[in-house]
């Protein structure tokens, strides 16, 4: 209908300049011929196009996804900040798996293992918390030493803790036992920034203990121990160390991201 309508208006409109003796530059009926022939041109090409109705379709679709994609970020961002402890909580949960079976192998029942702080530190404990503190007692024997100083970790009393390992370890030097409250005095350190101090102790693990099964949570420590401590050096030869030789741990895992944060950092 609108090229029927077309030809006609042109039709008209091109006998009417014929009956002129003007050119078509000084022709107002040629030049108002070209007018309407542009702007019906312009709004064939709009309508055919429908350009203005799918630009509006494009905006509502381009605002749809800008709005996923905030959701998306900001989910991302709070599993970003969380990451660190949910790492720490994995390496806590396999941790304590592996002490409940090396207690049962060594004819104990320790109970769950404490909270070491492989990424993230604990608020940090005092030893007057309304209890007194346990002493090692050569009554109940080693096992019993053991478990009363675990339980001073999990419960956050980490100068008590110290201090109970350190008496356990002069009074059951020889206990099968001892490699692991070597390792729990190292953290009682390490879960309260003395890091420092803390690296004397994780090493007497892997001196005094070479077939522990916590040396590969010991290099670890080690490793970032020197980290925080800006020892860059020292904490990639811990932590390559464990990923060398203890490619299958999960502390050969976490030595893995700590290196690439080293690499990023460096």
């Amino acid at each position: 209908m609108r090229a029927t309508f077309r030809f006609a208006t042109l039709a008209a409109l091109v006998a009417a300049v014929g009956c002129s003796t003007m050119t078509p530059a000084d022709d107002p009926v040629a030049l108002r011929l070209t007018d309407v022939e542009a702007r019906l041109m312009r709004i064939e090409r709009v309508v055919q196009n429908e350009s203005l109705i799918e630009l509006a379709s494009s905006i509502q679709q381009l605002e749809a996804q800008v709005q996923s994609l905030r959701g998306e970020i900001e989910t991302l961002r709070f599993e970003s900040e969380n990451a660190a402890g949910r790492q720490r909580e994995l390496y806590l949960d396999v941790d304590r798996r592996l002490q409940a079976i090396e207690s049962q192998g060594r004819g104990g029942g320790f109970g769950a293992a404490p909270p070491a702080a492989s990424g993230g530190f604990p608020a940090a404990g005092g030893g007057a918390l309304g209890a007194p503190t346990p002493s090692v007692s050569t009554q109940g024997g080693d096992q019993q030493a053991y478990q009363a100083a675990f339980e001073l970790i999990q419960a956050r009393r980490y100068q008590d803790a110290n201090r109970a390992f350190t008496e356990f370890l002069s009074t059951y030097a020889s206990s099968p036992l001892a490699d692991n409250a070597q390792y729990w005095l190292a953290e009682t350190h390490y879960v309260q920034r003395d890091f420092a101090g803390a690296l004397p102790h994780f090493q007497r693990v892997i001196d005094n203990y070479p077939r522990s099964a916590k040396i590969p949570d010991a290099l670890l420590k080690i490793g970032y121990c020197n980290a925080e401590l800006n020892n860059v050096s020292a904490a990639r030869t811990a932590l390559e160390r464990v990923v060398r030789e203890f490619p299958e741990s999960t502390a050969a895992r976490l030595a893995q991201e700590r290196l690439g944060r080293l690499r990023g950092a460096g």
